[in-house]
């Protein structure tokens, strides 16, 4: 299989070994959320995989598709190197070990839950999964900060979703083919000499 390297990016294409490695170091990351954070901490500026813009866009492509994000892209970003071997690797990284623990402590929270001391901890997480959600948003801006219609359709989702309630199929089936539209390459044709025009 022809390996694949993303342009932009200076590391070897990861091997099926590393996709896995690499989903399951996200996955253990990422406890009490963060997961996109974490990803785009490995994926980009850790490993050296993807630039920052491809990971933005695959992100986007995994919150367009039904099911959990990161999983979808945990399957993007195996399918981008590897195709379906690619997928299946880091799909198992994301899934199998953290759904060992996720079981272990879940026996564990239901036997301890009444404590009031695990509220605080558990609080605790939920507070620095915030954080990692804010930065994940800053990123996101510095990449897109020059784009004054990639922040217009932005506001424009959070004032639909915030304020009005707007639901969320309705609005991606709307706003996403506009965006789309917008952003679709166009051929740039070269000004035509002044002799060819007579």
């Amino acid at each position: 299989m022809t390996e694949f390297r993303a342009p932009g990016t200076t590391a070897p294409p990861p091997g099926l070994r590393q996709l896995f490695t690499g989903m399951l170091m996200v996955a253990l990351s990422a406890f009490g959320g963060g997961l996109s954070a974490w990803s785009q901490r490995i994926i980009v500026e850790q490993r050296h995989w993807m630039s920052n813009e491809e990971f933005l866009t695959g992100l986007t492509v995994a919150r367009l598709f039904p099911g959990p994000n990161q999983i979808n892209m945990a399957v993007y970003v195996g399918t981008f190197f590897r195709g379906l071997p690619g997928a299946l690797a880091a799909l198992a990284g994301m899934l199998l070990v953290p759904f060992t623990l996720l079981m272990g402590v879940g026996l564990l929270y239901f036997q301890f839950h009444t404590l009031p001391a695990l509220d605080r901890v558990l609080a605790g997480v939920v507070a620095a999964a915030a954080g990692m959600a804010l930065s994940m948003g800053f990123k996101i801006l510095d990449q897109y900060w020059k784009d004054p219609i990639a922040l217009l359709l932005a506001v424009l989702t959070f004032v639909l979703m915030t304020f009005l309630h707007v639901r969320l199929v309705p609005l991606v089936l709307v706003a996403g083919p506009l965006a789309m539209a917008w952003y679709w390459p166009r051929p740039s044709h070269p000004p035509v000499p002044q002799a060819e025009r007579r």
